[in-house]
């Protein structure tokens, strides 16, 4: 499979000043164009029998004692190669904070509560119709140190891997009226026409009665329409820290 050249203006620069450990992080010089061969264009593949009972479930799978606290929801969409065609068993995992904004990391030393029962992470693989689904909690804000009183928004992270290497994106899903949005340096170094396909819909159809509420995300792999990046690639410290 060959794919169309990927398009930089639809993700964010490398290095964006006001999101201040971009400028050490971030490449200084152009990238390399290299030719891809055949393992950059096949494989890794994925299929629903490398999944356990609850791996989509995040209200289930960290459960010691009870349940996890936190307004619960329906996290679902599809994924998209750059032609809008869906692409089945590809791998997604995802990642959190928990509802009072900590992640289970030693490195997160924020001053809110862990919650014993909820581990903050899942993984699912996409249907024959590119469909995926999960259950979690929603995250809540949390500080992170990239200037004074700097809030992160409420986010989840996701990372996918399609039908090869060259489609990997990981990036970030969030919430639709976020006023944390227009503050954040992250989401604001992504280019403007690009940003709200960061943003989850929400989804009365998805919500289940007296449960749980429903959001949609798709997620578009490559090409002028892609999801954006993220600009920290995925890593599960939390932003600001080294």
């Amino acid at each position: 499979m060959a794919y169309n050249r990927r398009d930089r203006e639809q993700h964010p620069a490398q290095i964006h000043p006001d999101y201040k450990s971009s400028l050490l992080r971030g490449p200084t010089r152009e990238p390399l164009a290299i030719a891809p061969l055949t393992s950059e264009l096949t494989g890794p593949l994925f299929n629903q029998d490398m999944l356990g009972e609850f791996d989509s479930d995040l209200t289930k799978n960290g459960r010691k004692n009870g349940e996890p606290l936190g307004e619960r929801m329906v996290v679902h969409g599809r994924v998209l190669d750059e032609n809008r065609n869906p692409l089945p068993h590809t791998l997604i995992e995802i990642w959190q904070a928990n509802a009072a904004g900590r992640y289970i990391h030693k490195l997160d030393q924020h001053d809110a509560p862990i919650d014993p029962n909820f581990l903050g992470a899942g993984r699912a693989v996409t249907d024959a119709d590119g469909r995926y689904r999960f259950y979690t909690i929603k995250p809540g804000a949390y500080p992170w140190g990239n200037h004074h009183n700097a809030w992160r928004p409420n986010h989840i992270h996701f990372s996918l891997f399609g039908p090869s290497i060259a489609t990997r994106l990981v990036t970030q899903m969030y919430f639709p009226g976020d006023p944390l949005l227009e503050l954040d340096p992250i989401y604001q170094g992504v280019p403007t026409a690009a940003r709200e396909r960061l943003v989850a819909r929400f989804d009365i159809e998805a919500t289940e009665a007296n449960f749980a509420l429903g959001y949609r995300f798709d997620i578009v792999l490559r090409g002028a329409a892609a999801t954006p990046m993220d600009q920290k690639k995925g890593t599960r410290k939390r932003e600001g820290q080294s």
